[in-house]
């Protein structure tokens, strides 16, 4: 039950494709449970026990994530394929710099990204000889420099869809910002298919930041960018708190919406006029204003719900014309 509750929350922020570690049979087992509550399309990680891959996918499971490197011998592999392509069900090898296989790392002199790319290719490799080609292949590393090296390199061996992102990135902030450099540098070059934001925390802020990504690069635009100027001698209102509370009671939103907060009426609405709506202090009173034209003053201590009552105005006129 928790875990469903997990996944709803994860589809609510726009989770698109969840993953759910399975350690041992009961959690393979409770795949078919979970299934028959959620949306979105669920994959089964799997280290070191290949029956337990089989398993997930009997109990409906849409693919599997096994890293070959830890699953034993090619036969062990070789089942698991027969399963897969039994269901119908595609597998990503993921290759992880921390499990990266004994010979690679003798071969490499350690966690390399030739290491990283020729792991991959190996376990490629392997798939195709046993008829199986509907996978997509991930090659992770905490380092942002060798995760980017890696999949530049592998990007031009293989045409296989690529799973990008930076592993064991850190706790909400560092990891934010390694992911948002290692993932945005490959998705502005077009490399990366599918994409997860690896953070020490709540699940939800992945997707959050993921798609912030996502829309920084306008590759896709989903819910609200909060604009904010960072404060100055002329600020008049509480900017840091309205800001902040108005990214947490706005995140609901669907629609792609550009959202301002400034700090005072003498720049406020021109600096931030590329802004669909958004409100500059004063004293006592401030603006909403939308596309850098004064829409209506407010009293200050109004001024935050306001404005959150003429962005509810604005989706559900646009919802109507839909």
């Amino acid at each position: 039950e928790k875990t469903v509750k997990q996944i709803k929350n994860l589809e609510k922020a726009g989770c698109e494709i969840v993953r759910v570690a399975v350690p041992n049979e009961e959690a393979a087992c409770a795949i078919r449970k979970i299934k028959k509550k959620i949306e979105i399309p669920l994959i089964a990680d799997i280290h070191f026990n290949y029956k337990l891959a089989i398993q997930s996918i009997e109990n409906g499971a849409d693919a599997v994530r096994i890293n070959p490197g830890n699953i034993g011998s090619e036969l062990r592999i070789k089942d698991i394929v027969n399963c897969a392509k039994h269901y119908n069900v595609s597998m990503r090898i993921g290759v992880n710099g921390g499990s990266l296989e004994k010979d690679m790392m003798l071969k490499f002199g350690g966690v390399t990204s030739d290491a990283l790319v020729e792991s991959a290719l190996k376990n490629i490799a392997i798939l195709e000889k046993f008829g199986f080609e509907n996978l997509k292949i991930s090659i992770k590393v905490s380092d942002v420099l060798m995760t980017i090296d890696a999949y530049r390199k592998l990007s031009k061996l293989t045409d296989y869809p690529l799973h990008v992102g930076v592993t064991e990135a850190g706790t909400v902030l560092s990891g934010s910002i390694k992911s948002a450099i290692g993932i945005g540098i490959l998705l502005n070059e077009g490399i990366g298919d599918t994409l997860r934001v690896s953070l020490t925390g709540d699940p939800v802020e992945e997707v959050i930041v993921a798609y912030k990504i996502l829309s920084f690069l306008n590759i896709r635009k989903r819910g609200v960018e909060l604009i904010s100027c960072p404060t100055c001698g002329r600020t008049d209102i509480n900017v840091v708190g309205i800001a902040e509370s108005l990214e947490k009671k706005l995140s609901y939103i669907e629609k792609p919406l550009k959202v301002a907060v400034m700090g005072c009426v003498v720049n406020g609405p021109g600096e931030a006029k590329e802004a669909d709506i958004g409100i500059a202090g004063g004293k006592g009173v401030g603006l909403i204003f939308k596309k850098g034209e004064v829409f209506k003053k407010i009293r200050e201590d109004l001024l935050e719900e306001s404005l959150i009552k003429e962005i509810e105005r604005m989706v559900n006129e646009e919802k109507i014309l839909e």
